[in-house]
């Protein structure tokens, strides 16, 4: 979401001027007071003129971010985050073909964005999910893609420094094949993926 303001913030019986961050997940607030919560635990969401108010953790809050702020960070904080899904732009209509894992069962949350748009035609998918744990299906699978039609491929691999094959290989392995990365999204607390277009 990435919004940011300085402002007075009055929590409960404290005021102070803080910064307070809008993030993807969370409402920050750092400074004189310092506080962080979770937005799916906000209530009682309202602008009420130049301030935004929620009760968080038994406290009344408001943060007087101005009339056109406050309605901004209302619209954000109301508006649903978006699905894996939606972010990786499968759909019945924008199929995906799934290569992998190759080792145990698909992830839950990638299971379930793939739920509604996945083909088994090759010629009718629009994009490639590629699950990869080892160096090697990193090749294969880029082998594979080059036979396709769809120039897309999402890259789903493990998140982290212990990850084989790290994001520096894959990026290093499909750009030398005359890819670009465009867009990552989180999948679970243990994959990302990155998508790549071929030139």
């Amino acid at each position: 979401m990435g919004r940011e303001a300085l402002c007075t913030a009055r929590v409960g019986n404290e005021t102070a001027e803080v910064t307070a961050l809008l993030e993807s997940t969370t409402v920050v607030l750092r400074g004189a007071l310092k506080r962080k919560w979770a937005i799916a635990a906000l209530q009682n969401l309202r602008a009420a003129g130049e301030d935004l108010l929620f009760d968080v953790d038994g406290e009344a809050v408001a943060l007087a971010l101005g009339e056109k702020e406050a309605g901004k960070w209302l619209t954000k904080l109301q508006t649903p985050p978006p699905t894996l899904a939606a972010k990786l732009g499968v759909s019945a209509a924008n199929p995906a073909l799934l290569i992998g894992p190759t080792v145990g069962t698909l992830d839950p949350a990638l299971a379930e964005a793939l739920s509604h748009g996945l083909t088994g035609n090759v010629k009718e998918a629009r994009m490639l999910v590629a699950v990869i744990s080892k160096p090697g299906e990193l090749e294969r699978m880029a082998d594979f893609h080059a036979t396709m039609l769809c120039k897309t491929v999402w890259v789903v691999h493990q998140k982290g420094r212990d990850a084989f094959p790290s994001d520096a290989e894959i990026r290093m392995e499909l750009r030398g094949r005359g890819y670009v990365d465009n867009k990552t999204s989180a999948v679970s607390d243990t994959l990302t993926a990155t998508r790549y277009v071929r030139k």
